[in-house]
């Protein structure tokens, strides 16, 4: 078989989510077979990214600086946030192209039979935000699935009395599926015909 140092390579590899033993095996060579100088760079890579990296102050995305870079954007619009459950969720709708307000990653999503509660997400932050004033409208950017849209449902009840307006985003994204999946297409369309709840 292979030596040992080889077989943790692998191990630690299938670790990873989506990744498998047969593609384990595949970055595992492709590790052995890279120069010293490209391992040496993704090894620091990967402690960079680990050491430097952290959620943003505001809206909870991945950011370096203590506000990232769209909180911090003063061309953006702030009376308008975006609910998300995840920051890769940002990514997908910023892709779009569409969208200039702001956003807020909830960082999962309710779901009693996995044990995850209100008090296990940012809604306690979103709701201070909020009540600091100056939002004028909540996008409600969770996913079409049963717990996406037992998120948005809660967030409503909670938002709705502050006289806040809220949009749901538009159907057009699939049921079932998460945002970071969606087409360019259909989530820029889906942002377009939101609808209020």
């Amino acid at each position: 078989m292979y030596p040992e140092s080889m077989v943790r390579l692998v191990e630690a590899f299938a670790k990873m989510p989506g990744v498998g033993s047969r593609t384990a095996e595949r970055y595992a060579f492709y590790v052995l077979g890279a120069s010293h100088e490209e391992v040496e760079t993704l090894s620091k890579l990967i402690l960079k990214v680990k050491e430097s990296t952290h959620y943003c102050k505001d809206c909870f995305s991945l950011s370096e600086p203590p506000l990232c870079h769209i909180c911090s954007d003063p061309a953006r619009d702030h009376s308008l946030i975006c609910v998300v459950q995840d920051p890769r969720d940002i990514v997908a709708i910023e892709k779009a192209g569409d969208y200039q307000g702001i956003y807020h990653v909830l960082l999962g999503a309710l779901s009693p039979l996995e044990g995850v509660g209100p008090k296990d997400l940012k809604i306690k932050e979103l709701m201070e935000r909020l009540k600091k004033g100056g939002v004028k409208e909540v996008i409600l950017g969770t996913s079409s699935d049963t717990e996406g849209d037992a998120t948005a449902l809660y967030l409503l009840k909670h938002i709705k009395p502050l006289k806040i307006k809220v949009t749901r985003i538009a159907h057009g994204v699939p049921v079932g599926s998460a945002l970071e999946f969606v087409d360019k297409a259909t989530l820029s369309r889906a942002m377009r015909q939101r609808q209020e709840v």
